[in-house]
Formats: C-alpha cells, structure tokens, sequence
C-alpha cells in the first residue's frame, strides 16, 4: 500500500492544505493520505490545543476519500520528531510503502529536522510548490501564521473576505463555535 504522511502543525488547517493534500491523490499512486497533527511542536511554538487542531483537520479533510486524520503524535514521547512517527509506522505496517508529503517552502529549513536524512530514507519526499518557493505555484499563498493573524483582526469585510477564502468553511465554523484565536 502506498500511504502518503502529511504531517504539521496544522494551526488552523486551511485551503492549501486540503489543496495540497488533493493535488497529491490527483497525481500521485497512493491509496493513502494520513494527516499527522503534531502533538507539541519541537520548537516549543505555542499551539491551539491538539484536539481542536485534529477535530479541525478531520472538518477539513472529510469529505476526502482514502484521507484519515490520525492522533499517532499524541501517543509518542515528546517532542514529536516525523522519523519517531515513521518509525512507528513502519513497525505496524511493514507493508506501506511511505511517502513525505511537503510543500517546496520545508525544503530550505531540513537542516532544523531531526535526522532528515532518515526521515528521508524512510518516507522519500514528495514535494508540492509553493507560492514564494517555487518558480511555477501549484497552491494558493496561504499560511497558517497568515491565517492566525486575519483570525486576530475578524470582523471586518475585507479580513473576513480573506479568511473565508483562505480557510475551509467548516473549520471556520469550528473556531468560531469554540472560540479559538482570539487575542
């Protein structure tokens, strides 16, 4: 089986995630895509709590076929390393053959992974181009810092504007209900 690990922060989910996560199933041969929200962030960034941000990406990715959301991080020791959770994956699953999915934008920071080398040994990348990455753009300029930042300043028509097009309506909906990223 080929599985395709997506993992990050995920802090919110937004449209070029799912987008990416799309694009890949569109061109790819994998009968898998798992999402891997991670449980604490390595560089001790403050995150919205895991279970939002899973709930979240489980809203954003559900009407996805062959995706699953997945808790692993949750249950690894801390921080949470991609090689810890590939490892894990691969002692459960012998028989996936495991691919990275990445946008173009990671690429200049492997340096800051642990043991990339490995993780890319493990899970050969697969690489999709970001706008301010790449030449030719396969994905919308979204971020989720953007994304945090529009959330901070909602309210007005044109933040609004950009939030709905830039973060998928059901997990708006969620933070909204939840009242998450305010101030």
């Amino acid at each position: 089986m080929n599985v395709l690990f997506f993992g990050g922060s995920f802090d919110p989910p937004h449209v070029a995630h799912v987008l990416c996560v799309s694009y890949a199933l569109s061109v790819g041969n994998f009968d898998r895509v798992l999402v891997v929200p991670v449980f604490e962030h390595v560089f001790g960034k403050r995150l919205c709590p895991f279970e939002e941000r899973v709930k979240m990406c489980e809203q954003a990715f559900a009407f996805m076929r062959g995706v699953e959301v997945t808790r692993l991080e949750a249950e690894l020791p801390r921080p949470s390393y991609t090689l810890h959770s590939l490892e894990r994956l691969i002692a459960e699953h012998p028989d996936w053959r495991l691919r990275l999915l990445v946008g173009s934008d990671v690429l200049s920071d492997t340096s800051k992974w642990y043991r990339f080398d490995e993780v890319t040994r493990l899970a050969p990348p697969f690489v999709v181009l970001r706008a301010g990455f790449a030449e030719r753009a396969l994905l919308p300029d979204v971020s989720s810092t953007r994304v945090r930042d529009l959330l901070a300043l909602r309210g007005s028509a044109e933040v609004d504007r950009e939030l709905a097009q830039s973060v998928p309506r059901v997990v708006l909906d969620h933070i909204e209900a939840r009242g998450l990223y305010r101030g």
